[in-house]
Order: structure tokens, then sequence, then C-alpha cells
């Protein structure tokens, strides 16, 4: 059984990982949740596969990604999600507060934007590792940081994060 003791070694890791991402990307931690045990699914199903790939933390992430990404196109939620986030969120936590303008503000970006930057900052992955995963060459996946950050910055929520280099 050292190919089970292998996946759940390789899901004790990449689980916590995968939930926040997928909040991030999705905004809702319970469809995050879900999102989540549906990647390890795939990844147990393929798992001989997938434990002699030289970085499986990039695959379960792209595949964890394209089934948020499937999930919203088939029940067209995207809407009604961005709608939610929206909404006024009364609270005096700063934390609080930061991390549900984050929350907005990422769910506000585009698609590809949205991507790299939970991939990247999120994930951690480096870039090289995000251009492999999203199939465009890693300028690419730079610009598109830059872009995401900078329409980040403008938003007047997070106009005080350009002083907090850990925080994006």
């Amino acid at each position: 059984m050292a190919s089970a003791e292998g996946f759940e070694a390789f899901c004790i890791s990449e689980h916590p990982r995968l939930v926040g991402m997928l909040s991030l990307y999705c905004g809702d931690a319970g469809v995050a949740e879900e999102l989540a045990q549906d990647a390890l699914a795939v990844a147990w199903r393929d798992w001989a596969k997938v434990q002699a790939m030289t970085h499986p933390s990039a695959w379960i992430a792209k595949v964890a990604i394209n089934r948020a990404n499937s999930f919203y196109r088939r029940r067209s939620a995207e809407r009604r999600a961005s709608k939610r986030i929206e909404s006024p969120h009364v609270t005096d936590d700063p934390d609080i507060a930061t991390a549900v303008a984050v929350r907005s503000t990422v769910a506000g970006l585009p698609v590809r934007q949205r991507t790299v930057l939970v991939l990247h900052y999120f994930m951690d992955l480096p870039f090289r590792e995000v251009a492999e995963t999203l199939g465009i060459p890693e300028p690419t996946v730079k610009s598109l940081a830059r872009r995401a950050i900078a329409a980040m910055r403008k938003e007047g929520e997070l106009a005080d994060l350009e002083e907090a280099p850990g925080v994006i």
C-alpha cells in the first residue's frame, strides 16, 4: 500500500493549499472545499501518473482551476457569486475588512489575471511553473500579474495595500 500512503501524504500537504487557493479564486469556501475534494479524487484516479510527475502540485492546481471554471460555466453562477461578493460587508476588524476587499477585488479581475495571481502568489508557484501549468509563455504570465496588481491597486479599498508588500 505504498501508493496509498504516498497519496495520503500528498492529500495532507495539498488539500489546505487547494482549499485556500480555490476560496480566493471562487470567493466561496464551501464551493472551494467541494472543488478541492473533486480535484483530489481526480488525482487518486490518476495517481500512478501523478506521483511520477515533476511538479504534482502545479498539476493539481491546474486540475482544481479547471474544475472551478467548469463548475461556474455549467451553473452560470459567476454573476450571482460576484453580486454576493460585492455586497457590502460590515466589520470593525481591519484584517477581515482587508481580506474581504482583497477577495472582492480578485474576484473582479479577468479570469487569466485572477488565475495567475492565485497560482503565483497564493500557491507560491514560480512564474515558470505558472506558465507551464497554463500553457502560456512566462513573459505573458508576468505581464498578467503586473496588470492584475495594478488593477487591484487602483481600487479605492486597496490603495493602502501598496505599502504592504506581503499582502498582495
